[in-house]
């Protein structure tokens, strides 16, 4: 199979994904890979879950379909093909059609982004509105919930079976805060509706994916608990951890998961910030935000990350308290602008 020319992140060619596309291109691709970000969140997991479970439903075993992602939660392990997911980007396989789930920009695929240049086709699924595409073909929706929302508007009825529902349903508990944050809307309600109808244990996805955390976790979530900050007159609140304590507590990058969260209900802050320093070096950002005047995604932006309004990452430097001035400065010249208009 000849190589592609490069998909660049910024792919004004990009045709618009309809259903019909996406349906018969799974039907008439001889292989398929499916891709999502890097540090796969429930989103993420569900969607290209969804994606593989739905291609075996259509074309059961005549085909030859992988999913590529970064270690996942042991949490996520319920869901129907995870324990076929691939770590292992070294034998670069080509595939005639490539998949990219909830993946902001190209690099987000990190090591996995080869696959979309060496593929024939390559189609891209995604909600995060800063998303400027890449690929052949894509439904971007940044008003919707999730990907995994985007997703179920573009799968046929007759495929959708329970396990798919299990993923979709995943996905979109995970990215609505279980249907508690503003991305939430009818349709993502009825599609939730519908998952349920399919007869999945819904209680028990959001009590063990959503709300159960390791003890790992919980050393991890005392830690940054207390030693929060904040800023802003407490409209800001923060906290981070360095690799030095993360090896005292024993802690990987999964266990990193759900910190966030905590920091955003703080009483009285309009924006969260979390940050911790990764086994490659790098330090991981992730923002929150809780009032329409701050969007933490512009923040992100100018440093490679992106997001939504309320909810966005990116990678910063090793000085955890620099980091914060500059987030500072930001947010608060955000909330003054809003404030004058």
């Amino acid at each position: 199979m000849s190589r592609r020319k490069p998909r660049r992140s910024c792919n004004t060619n990009m045709e618009l994904l309809t259903k019909e596309i996406f349906n018969n291109s799974i039907r008439e691709a001889g292989s398929i890979c499916i891709l999502g970000h890097v540090s796969p969140d429930g989103d993420c997991i569900g969607s290209t879950l969804a994606v593989y479970n739905y291609i075996r439903n259509i074309r059961g075993e005549d085909v030859r379909v992988q999913v590529y992602l970064e270690p996942i939660n042991e949490k996520f392990l319920f869901l129907k093909g995870s324990e076929l997911i691939s770590e292992d980007s070294g034998d670069w396989k080509d595939y005639e059609l490539a998949i990219a789930c909830d993946t902001a920009d190209l690099k987000r695929l990190g090591r996995f982004d080869k696959y979309i240049d060496r593929a024939s086709k390559a189609i891209l699924i995604d909600h995060h509105y800063t998303n400027e595409g890449f690929g052949d073909y894509g439904m971007i929706r940044g008003e919707a919930s999730s990907t995994c929302e985007v997703l179920y508007d573009l799968l046929e009825e007759a495929y959708i079976d329970k396990k798919i529902a299990e993923c979709i349903y995943t996905g979109i508990v995970h990215d609505t805060g279980v249907l508690r944050y503003s991305n939430t809307s009818k349709h993502t309600m009825d599609i939730a509706g519908s998952c349920m109808a399919m007869g999945i244990d819904f209680g028990r996805i959001v009590e063990e994916s959503f709300f159960a955390m390791s003890f790992a976790q919980k050393k991890v979530l005392g830690y940054v608990l207390s030693h929060a900050k904040q800023r802003a007159g407490g409209r800001l609140v923060y906290s981070y951890i360095d690799m030095e304590t993360r090896k005292q507590l024993d802690a990987e990058t999964m266990d990193m998961d759900g910190m966030i969260d905590q920091l955003r209900t703080t009483s009285g802050a309009l924006a969260a910030a979390y940050m911790y320093e990764s086994p490659d070096k790098r330090v991981k950002v992730s923002l929150r935000s809780n009032s329409d005047s701050v969007d933490v995604s512009r923040i992100c932006q100018k440093h490679d990350g992106g997001g939504h309004k309320k909810a966005a990452g990116c990678f910063m430097s090793h000085d955890f308290e620099k980091n914060m001035d500059e987030i500072e400065e930001d947010l608060v010249r955000q909330m003054n602008d809003a404030a004058i208009s």
